[in-house]
């Protein structure tokens, strides 16, 4: 039976795979950037009557809109 010496170091444990390792600085800030500008796009939609942001979308402003909030929301489940 081997003995281990109480002073050496345990083995260093595995590296982390990327799916655990956390998000980079940027990743937060851009995420709830992408829900807000969603939310912005669709009451500047609804405040201007549809003049604004893209008038020639006409009523699909909304689902750009939801769309881009979207993408923010998608972002979450990926948030460690």
């Amino acid at each position: 039976m081997a003995r281990t010496n109480p002073r050496t170091k345990p083995a260093r444990p595995e590296a982390r795979s990327g799916e655990d390792a956390p998000n980079a600085v940027w990743f937060k800030p851009v995420m709830f950037g992408f829900m807000l500008i969603g939310l912005a796009w669709i009451i500047v939609f609804y405040v201007s009557q549809g003049a604004f942001p893209v008038a020639s979308l006409g009523s699909w402003n909304i689902l750009v809109g939801f769309g881009i909030a979207f993408i923010g929301f998608l972002m979450t489940t990926r948030w460690r």
